[in-house]
């Protein structure tokens, strides 16, 4: 099976068809072209943002379309990126159960997953090509262009879509496989439709059927993540509501259209550069030699590398793309599962959500009115507790870890190793120095790093692979295209629940508790769980956070106090797997399968639910540094 569990877990033999060859040549052709544009607007995005910054801060002329391009691009990237994941399998999937059956029937169920994801972009695309033609009478206010231009992006990438898993399964799937997969979706899809009138009456129930029962029946039989929240959705919006399905769409494109998420791909093929110019090894070499030699030192390294690094991009899943490929190859040597680094990873990302310049806080901010430099000033030393909690798992894990073929470094040998890292060890710090100094957004300084590195690598260590320039710029789409389209469909579904009057229903449950300050801490720890496994961190702050804030107040729960509770139990809600988006995410970035870190990752979450507690009923943590 391929490193990232998805849908290149296809039969072991690929079975015949008479349309096979003819599929593989029409989808290595339509391959070549799509990747390369896709390759071509991740250069364009690192070229449109750095001239921004250069305009910006060296020529004091700021690009006044610069923001507006990258947008527009982004989209394009997403979606083509999204296709290009598609027809090479890695759209991120649970195969838990999936892996455990026969060959035949783990052929089947993967046929299924091909036709349940064809089935939602077939239902999809007239309203995609409709919301389309809407955004035509828009003008965007900088380039005063059509936002069709943009809005296109959407169906395009749809019937893209549609032709790379229409190849695929004549690639992978004999035709009984493929006309019983076809047709047993078919089938679903229409007993649903026929059901329509049945379910329209049970009001709030339909919540239980589609957003717990379909998603969880799809998740687990091995569905794509992303195309498992759309399927539930849009069935939900589709037979429960009078929505336009187009409106379905406009969230679908809210979601992937946050220009912080811009980060994510920038950041994945920061990582990759640090790798390739010979950074990571000169960098893992040093810290290597300064925790080398203690059991689980790397580990310890990974932590603290997320918690210096976290709040750079705004993006727990681009913090994760620029310490894994440097990290993991070292650990991994050293005799590390990748479960365990996977689900530490994951782990770190939920312990990192409240460190400042964090989107989250600042969302938090702007919707509730608090002040967003006491979230920053509050948030540093909640994640120092959930960080030793998770150094604690880290020690009890490796303490019989063999290191006797690892030679402590004199202190000679680390100075040498730091002068040659130091260019490396510098980067975090021009990137962190570049937002603080207001030289680059959150957005735009990845664009710093992945120039820096390249200079670094041709200047400095002259590790410059060309040749590997254009799969590294594929990957970065692929990987892009899946992470965002996921982010999408979650918005989407968000806004679902959010129609259906859910989050009042939650709001006015949670002010009626009994049990004062700490009984309303524990049902929410309990809840913000829950809803981070679905909902994402800021469409969740957004429903939920001018509700619920207000209760808390008035329940005699400081503000800050709970918002570091809510952030933290909301990221291990995003970051536990079986319905976690956040530790797919990981999975994605670090190429490991998700199956692997589940055993892994349990001890981890018990550390980050004792860390939370213990933040919870000591608001000191929070709050224990503001002004008076």
């Amino acid at each position: 099976m391929d490193g990232l569990t998805t849908l290149h877990a296809a039969p072991l033999a690929l079975p015949s068809n008479p349309l096979a060859g003819f599929a593989r040549r029409a989808d290595h052709w339509l391959g070549v072209a799509v990747e390369s544009v896709a390759a071509l607007l991740v250069l364009a995005e690192i070229c449109v943002l750095f001239a921004g910054v250069t305009a910006r801060y060296l020529f004091h002329a700021p690009l006044v379309w610069s923001d507006e391009l990258a947008s527009i691009l982004f989209l394009w990237l997403s979606m083509l990126g999204a296709a290009v994941a598609l027809r090479r399998g890695e759209h991120m999937r649970m195969t838990a159960l999936v892996n455990n059956v026969r060959p035949a029937t783990r052929a089947m169920l993967d046929a299924l997953a091909l036709a349940a994801s064809l089935a939602f972009l077939l239902l999809v695309a007239w309203p995609a090509i409709d919301y389309a033609h809407e955004e035509s009478f828009i003008v965007t206010p900088a380039l005063e262009i059509s936002n069709a231009w943009r809005a296109a992006a959407i169906p395009v990438g749809i019937a893209l879509m549609v032709v790379m898993a229409l190849l695929r399964l004549l690639r992978i799937c004999s035709f009984r496989q493929i006309a019983a997969s076809v047709l047993g979706v078919a089938a679903l899809v229409g007993l649903f439709w026929l059901a329509g009138p049945l379910l329209a009456p049970l009001g709030k129930f339909n919540l239980v059927i589609f957003f717990v029962v379909v998603v969880a029946a799809t998740v687990f039989s091995g569905v794509p993540i992303a195309f498992s929240f759309a399927l539930a959705t849009f069935g939900y919006l589709a037979l429960t509501t009078r929505t336009p399905m187009l409106v379905l769409v406009g969230r679908l494109d809210e979601g992937m259209s946050h220009l912080i998420l811009l980060a994510v791909p920038l950041f994945i093929f920061l990582g990759a550069l640090i790798e390739m110019t010979g950074m990571a090894r000169a960098m893992i070499q040093f810290l290597a030699s300064l925790l080398g030699h203690v059991r689980g030192g790397l580990s310890y390294v990974l932590i603290g590398a997320m918690y210096l690094v976290s709040g750079i991009s705004g993006s727990k899943i681009a913090d994760m793309a620029a310490i894994a490929p440097v990290l993991f190859p070292e650990m991994k040597k050293r005799g590390a599962k990748p479960g365990d680094l996977v689900a530490l990873l994951s782990a770190t990302g939920a312990q990192t959500e409240t460190i400042p310049p964090s989107i989250v806080l600042i969302t938090i901010g702007s919707v509730t009115g608090i002040s967003i430099a006491a979230l920053f000033t509050g948030g540093l030393l909640p994640a120092v507790v959930l960080g030793v909690a998770l150094c604690a798992v880290v020690w009890w894990r490796y303490r019989h870890e063999d290191l006797s073929g690892v030679e402590k470094q004199t202190g000679r040998q680390i100075g040498r190793l730091l002068v040659v890292a130091s260019p490396a060890v510098l980067l975090p710090f021009v990137i962190r120095a570049a937002v603080v100094e207001g030289v680059a957004t959150a957005t735009e300084v990845s664009t710093i790093g992945i120039v820096y590195s390249a200079l670094i690598g041709l200047l400095v260590y002259r590790q410059f692979d060309w040749r590997r320039l254009k799969p590294m710029l594929v990957e970065t789409a692929s990987l892009s295209g899946a992470i965002i389209f996921i982010v999408g469909c979650a918005t989407a579904m968000a806004w679902g629940l959010t129609q259906s009057g859910f989050s009042q229903d939650l709001a006015r449950l949670m002010g009626a508790l009994p049990g004062g300050a700490y009984g309303f801490l524990a049902v929410s720890i309990v809840a913000f769980i829950v809803l981070g496994s679905v909902l994402e961190g800021i469409p969740a702050i957004v429903l939920f956070g001018p509700l619920l804030f207000p209760i808390a107040k008035a329940a005699g729960v400081h503000e800050v106090h709970y918002a570091m509770v809510v952030i933290f139990a909301m990221g291990i809600g995003l970051f536990a797997p079986p319905f976690g988006v956040g530790y797919y995410g990981a999975c994605a970035v670090s190429k490991v399968d998700p199956d692997e870190g589940i055993s892994h990752i349990w001890g981890y979450m018990l550390a980050l639910l004792a860390g939370l507690l213990l933040v919870a009923a000591i608001p000191w943590f929070s709050i224990g540094f503001l002004k008076a």
